[in-house]
């Protein structure tokens, strides 16, 4: 009887195994995949790569000047002109969150000066997975400008 106690844990992880979806772990490579084309978009200002990971209805939508701001997604990639990738530059997926064909994201961007926090709204279509909205704020970093040793006489 004690042995039928010690089976039944490892009967009900196997359903439990069983149950999850197999594709969720390539949705989830497919969001991540979505995401880092914008993120090298962005980093080196193609404009191709960022419009390629927006759906056509893609929107940013941010708030400054005491004022609501929408930017379409045609208005938005127009600015853009190629560039290496910057020394003091950086992007990061900070986390994903997704259920069926829906998913949400947060990213940061960190330049010399700026820090860029995105908030995408991702969905799932016969085409692929596609951001279709992005919240965004901007944080300037801390900067201390590096103590210089003088020479003494």
């Amino acid at each position: 009887m004690r042995n039928v106690f010690y089976l039944f844990p490892f009967v009900f992880l196997s359903f439990t195994m069983n149950a999850q979806d197999p594709d969720a772990g390539n949705d989830l490579l497919q969001i991540q995949k979505t995401l880092n084309l914008y993120i090298d978009g962005q980093a080196t200002g193609d404009s191709l790569k960022v419009a390629t990971s927006f759906h056509d209805s893609w929107q940013l939508k941010y708030f400054a000047e005491n004022k609501f701001n929408i930017v379409t997604k045609s208005k938005y990639v127009v600015g853009y002109k190629k560039h290496a990738k910057p020394e003091n530059w950086s992007g990061r997926i900070v986390f994903i969150d997704f259920t069926n064909d829906i998913a949400n994201a947060k990213v940061e961007i960190s330049t010399a000066r700026l820090l860029f926090v995105d908030y995408f709204h991702l969905m799932k279509t016969n085409d692929g997975w596609f951001i279709v909205d992005k919240i965004s704020t901007r944080t300037p970093h801390k900067t201390v400008e590096p103590i210089v040793a003088k020479a003494q006489k």
